[in-house]
């Protein structure tokens, strides 16, 4: 018996390499190597993961709310609970790898009538037992260490997960933040603006109560007050939907207090290179949690066909019986138990056939997965070039826009004090300057969260700076 056993041990040990998952190959990239011509911009080697989000947000107010969100996020906490919660069970499926032992203690007194007893009188009868017993499955053909890998890799797609999580949430609250200042500035511009009503339907109620404006004149100059009214509780409305969406991506809960930022026109991002597609396969989060889905089904593969192969499993236990409790430890009352056995499977009406089958089909499904994660960030971060390069031609164009409506108001206003023009006159002028600087601060928003949202699609914003440290090491 002991020949068996050290037979199969040795079995095992050269059977240990046995391992039926096919042999993993990248799918090729569906997207070119180069960026699109019309995108703009030299491609560097440089990836902007490697760039820490504190030097890409240069406004201290919003490097402050996006540590806040860090810290307290639900939704990043969800996404770090995922991550142990991946690793444990990771751990649950690698002890199958290892044998199991166990100790047992028990004990048994019975009493039989005189019916049953073969001397005729009523009998008790006690038994006592204490055993340590062990019970592996040999891993002959590489099921468990399957399941095992595609565990493991589940638990790398679950971190990369929560990484693409954070990288989502920077972006979230820097965008959040940027709106914020926006409707800000659209709210004062609004206001001052109505200031500007107010006095000029003062002006012309004056005028048209000594006959000199008409009621056609009065008319408008009320219409443009009570417009710009309209306008400031739309913005009021806005900023105060604003604060309460940037708090709960805070998480802190605290509606109040946030603090004072810079003004849209101030220098508030760094200019990220724009990389290589390549660096998109290594560095975003989300491309690589996909990638590791596919190794973890293609894992679940070398199970689905250990399962047509025998399983061999072995069960051992040593201890002592006894009927009596004092003589339990005696000599001679030593027990053994050697109970090795194999199933191997003959017939399932097709299950494990479909099984196998189905894994195929999921690695299928997880390969076009991955290729059309890989299609969509790289049309993001061409999108994000492509309206980097023309951002900046329509803020300049839009801001000579609003210097000549500038200079257009000021020559309707001295033009209607002399009386050569019509009060109709002005007031054109002043809702054109209005709108077009309602436009300027809509565009240079526009153009703030579309770098945002580059820096975001080029797998930036995970990174800090001691983490960035210690990258080379962890890749």
């Amino acid at each position: 018996m002991r020949r068996s056993l050290l037979s199969l041990a040795v079995a095992s040990i050269l059977l240990g390499g046995c391992s039926l998952i096919p042999d993993y190959q990248r799918p090729a990239s569906p997207v070119d190597s180069l960026w699109p011509s019309e995108a703009g911009g030299a491609q560097t080697a440089t990836a902007v993961a490697d760039l820490d989000w504190r030097a890409f947000f240069k406004d201290p107010a919003l490097q402050g709310l996006i540590d806040t969100a860090l810290a307290n996020n639900r939704d990043l906490r969800v996404a770090a609970l995922n991550v142990e919660a991946y690793a444990a069970q990771r751990q649950i499926q690698r002890s199958a790898l290892f044998p199991s032992v166990t100790a047992d203690g028990g004990a048994t007194r019975q009493r039989l009538p005189g019916s049953l007893s073969s001397s005729g009188d009523p009998s008790i009868s006690s038994q006592y037992s204490a055993t340590v017993g062990a019970s592996w499955e040999l891993d002959l053909f590489g099921r468990l260490r399957s399941l095992d890998e595609q565990a493991l890799q589940q638990y790398f797609a679950t971190e990369e997960a929560r990484r693409a999580t954070q990288i989502a949430l920077v972006a979230s609250v820097a965008n959040a933040w940027l709106t914020l200042q926006a409707d800000q500035e659209l709210l004062q511009l609004t206001q001052d603006t109505l200031k500007a009503y107010q006095q000029s339907f003062a002006l012309t109620r004056r005028s048209y109560d000594v006959g000199v404006a008409d009621a056609l004149a009065l008319a408008q100059a009320r219409s443009a007050v009570e417009s710009a009214q309209v306008s400031l509780a739309q913005y009021s409305r806005q900023v105060a939907q604003d604060r309460n969406a940037l708090v709960v991506l805070l998480g802190s809960g605290k509606a109040g207090g946030l603090p004072a930022g810079q003004p849209l026109d101030d220098d508030l991002l760094l200019e990220v290179p724009a990389g290589l597609p390549s660096d998109l396969l290594q560095r975003r989060p989300d491309l690589r949690q996909a990638e590791h889905q596919l190794q973890a089904a293609n894992a679940n593969i070398g199970a689905a066909r250990a399962a047509f192969f025998p399983s061999v499993s072995l069960t051992a236990n040593a201890g002592s019986l006894s009927p009596d409790l004092a003589g339990l430890f005696d000599a001679g009352s030593g027990s053994w138990l050697f109970q090795p056995s194999i199933s191997l499977p003959i017939f399932n009406a097709g299950k494990l056939r479909a099984s196998l089958d189905y894994a195929e089909l999921q690695k299928d499904i997880q390969v076009a997965s991955y290729e059309k994660a890989i299609q969509t960030a790289f049309q993001e971060v061409a999108d994000g070039l492509a309206a980097r390069a023309t951002y900046q031609q329509q803020l300049d164009a839009q801001r000579a826009l609003v210097k000549t409506n500038e200079e257009y108001y000021r020559l309707a206003e001295r033009r209607y004090r002399t009386g050569v023009d019509s009060y109709l006159t002005l007031l054109d002028a002043q809702r054109q300057l209005f709108s077009v600087r309602q436009q300027l601060i809509g565009d240079r928003l526009a153009q703030l969260t579309s770098e945002v949202e580059l820096y975001k699609a080029l797998g930036g914003g995970w990174r800090e700076q001691s983490q960035l440290a210690s990258a080379p090491a962890q890749d």
